[in-house]
Order: structure tokens, then sequence, then C-alpha cells
């Protein structure tokens, strides 16, 4: 009985941390497993934007051929292996499918809801259990070299007007005056002043903290090897530590998610998009502010003793291999816009594997024919973003609560139509 609890969360990243957080308030005695340790994936190593702005998703109109593009020009952070993977080959199929309108408009309305009230619970969050991981409120900077790039982007941001989330411009002077660290030769950049910042690792070793103090218990070190169902509910989860039961389960284990969820029959169209980053000690001109090198896909982010590059997106299946020229990548974008780009020696390369949807939108919902199973996963680039919301939502879910937004965007459901 002592491995028996009232929900039993599987994956320490953010969504999990999130998910055990309402849990733990909503009175719930909460067990957390993770394979490696706490936010040892994706969650540890991404730049730590809070982007509300971020409503456009990436199966945009126009997505491919501008990929395509910049892959011509050498400039395109997008690498796909080519190798014979049936399931990454229909995900990109699908991928291409959503790239119209029709999804655009109804991606737009869905990442709204759920990015606003994700930025709104972060603030009540930091109020509340005061966690020390560099929270900035000071927007995100959309750096432009070309005057053409910046006006078609322009056209993004018409899209964010009417939800209160459109940038500012900011040309010429006035942006050196506003971020004294670039080079010269921009031409612009787009101010998102509704963004945010932290720095993603001290927010969940702080998060951690306070779980331990609402009594969650976390287990480290202990892989999933298989979820037990019969009956139409889970019976219970065996690990490489032992059994445990509870009454609901929850998964949020990123990227992994199909491997687990495969054998309960349930095929969900998550893939590992790899991400790159570079952590080094703040260089002598640092940015004030997150910058977002456009035409090179690239994001600067300064923290209080830290500073970190990252960028990229590799699909090339499930490994920690830190590819050399992809560090470069990011190092030579860095040099085309900042006057001081590196530090060295750098304090870590890393490498994260991104759950991605095809469609751009996370999948939150009960799994459909396993009553005592909540799914947690597919946030893609927007995990960090998403965060608190997703985890209110799985708490709402678990207890019958009403929802604080509409979930019907994140069912699983919407991949058999």
């Amino acid at each position: 009985m002592e491995k028996h609890s009232g929900v039993l969360i599987i994956g320490g990243g953010i969504i999990g941390l999130a998910s055990a957080y309402y849990l733990a308030k909503a009175g719930l005695t909460v067990r957390l497993l993770e394979q490696d340790t706490i936010a040892a994936g994706a969650s540890h190593g991404n730049c730590g934007l809070i982007v509300t702005s971020h409503l456009i998703p990436l199966c945009a109109p126009g997505a491919i051929r501008h990929e395509a593009q910049r892959w011509l020009q050498g400039s395109s952070p997008l690498y796909i292996e080519l190798s014979p993977d049936k399931q990454r080959f229909l995900w990109l199929l699908k991928f291409a499918r959503k790239c119209n309108r029709n999804h655009l408009m109804h991606a737009i309305k869905a990442r709204e809801q759920i990015l606003t009230h994700s930025r709104a619970l972060y603030a009540d969050l930091f109020h509340d259990e005061k966690l020390e991981c560099d929270w900035a409120q000071k927007g995100v900077l959309m750096i432009f070299k070309s005057r053409s790039a910046m006006q078609t982007y322009g056209k993004t941001n018409a899209f964010l007007k009417p939800y209160g989330h459109d940038a500012v411009a900011v040309i010429g002077d006035e942006l050196y005056q506003l971020e004294p660290a670039l080079r010269k030769g921009m031409y612009g950049a787009w101010y998102h002043k509704t963004d945010a910042h932290l720095r993603p690792e001290k927010l969940m070793q702080a998060w951690r903290r306070v779980l331990t103090a609402q009594g969650v218990a976390v287990e480290e070190n202990c892989r999933l090897d298989s979820l037990i169902a019969g009956e139409g509910h889970i019976q219970e989860a065996q690990t490489d530590s032992g059994s445990y039961t509870a009454d609901t389960y929850v998964l949020a284990t990123g990227a992994w998610t199909p491997q687990l969820t495969r054998q309960l029959k349930l095929d969900l169209p998550v893939q590992p998009g790899k991400g790159y980053s570079l952590t080094m000690t703040r260089p002598a001109t640092c940015p004030q502010l997150p910058c977002y090198f456009h035409e090179r896909s690239v994001v600067a982010t300064p923290w209080e003793n830290g500073f970190r590059l990252g960028g990229t997106m590799e699909f090339s299946g499930f490994n920690s291999d830190i590819l050399a020229q992809r560090i470069q990548n990011l190092t030579t974008a860095a040099a085309e816009y900042l006057k001081t780009p590196l530090t060295d020696p750098a304090m870590e390369e890393w490498v994260g594997m991104r759950p991605m949807v095809y469609d751009d939108l996370p999948i939150i919902d009960r799994a459909p024919d396993h009553h005592n199973l909540v799914v947690a996963t597919g946030h893609g680039m927007s995990g960090i973003s998403m965060a608190t919301s997703t985890g209110k939502l799985v708490a709402e879910m678990v207890t019958g609560r009403r929802p604080h937004i509409d979930p019907a965007a994140f069912g699983i459901q919407r991949f058999n139509s």
C-alpha cells in the first residue's frame, strides 16, 4: 500500500511538475515518477521564453515553401534525417495538410486560450510560491536584418492584434537605444511586450522543492517499463524499481509518450523534435531583452548570471548526440546579430527532445479506452509557456471540476477525424 497514491504522474518535466502542483493543491495524494532526474529532458535547456504572443502554429500556410527556400539558401534551422521511418513520413504528410487557413484560425484560438491563461497562472504561482528563477516581464524582441522580412512578419502580427498580443515596430536608432547589444546593420524589430522569460532549470529546481513541501512523493531514476491495463482502466505501473498503483494515472512523458501508449493500442502522433542550446556566462555586452534572430531562428536569452543561445529543429529519432555543426549554427547566427555573441568556455552544450504534434496543438485528454488515464503531451516548442494552464486542466480532469479553458481542441479524438 505504500506504493499506492491517489494520482501517479509519469514524467518529471515541466508538464509533470505543473500537473503535480495543481493536483496537490486540489487535495490529492500525488506521486511522480521520472526515468532520469527532474528536468533532465526538454524542460532543462530550453530558452525559457513565456511567449503569450506565440499564437501562430508551425503548420501555418506557406510554412513548407518558406523552409524550402531557407534550406536552399543554407539558412534553415530544420533538419530531417532521410531514413525509412514510416511514422515520421506520415507525420510530415499530415503536417503539410494542416498548412491551411482553416486550421490556422482554429489553432490561433486554441493556442490563445491556453497561453493567455498560463501567463496569468504564472503570475499567481510566483506570487504564492516566491520561486527564484530569474522571472522577468520585459517582453521579447524579434530582430530583423532585412526590411522585407520585417514587413512580412507584419502580416503575421495582424493576426495577433485582436487578442492583444501584437508587437510594436522598433526601427533604426530606436532599436539600438532599446537594445544596445545589437550589431549595426539591423533593420528593425517587432517588440512583443506581453511576453516574459525565466531560467527553466531554476524554475524546475525551485518548483520541486515546493512539491516536496506539499507532500508530493518524487521518485527519480525510476523508468516505466509498462502500464498494466484491464477492464477499461490502468491497474498498475511496472517500473525498474517495482510496481506502483494509483486511482488515476497521468502520462506526461513528452516525446517518449508514443513508446508507452502503443501497448495500450493508443496511437498518438508525437514525434521527437531535437533542439540544441549553448549556455555560458554573460558576455561583456549582453542583451537586456530576450532576442529572436528571425532570419536564423535562433533565440538569445539573458539572465542575471547566465546567457543561452538556442534553436534548430532536427527530426532524427531518439538520440542525444550533440552534433558540432548544430552548435556552430547557433554561434554563427549570434555573431551576425550581437556585438559580443559568446563567452568562453561554454558552461553547457545541450540537446533535448521536444514532443511535436503535426497540428502544433498539445494533447490533454483522458485516454478513450482507459477511464483513469490522462495524457498530457505534445506541447512542441511551447511546453514552458503552456505548462501552468496544462497542469491546472489535468487537475480539473482528474477531480471532475469545471475546466478553466475549453479542452476540446486538445482532445485525442481529433486524430480520428
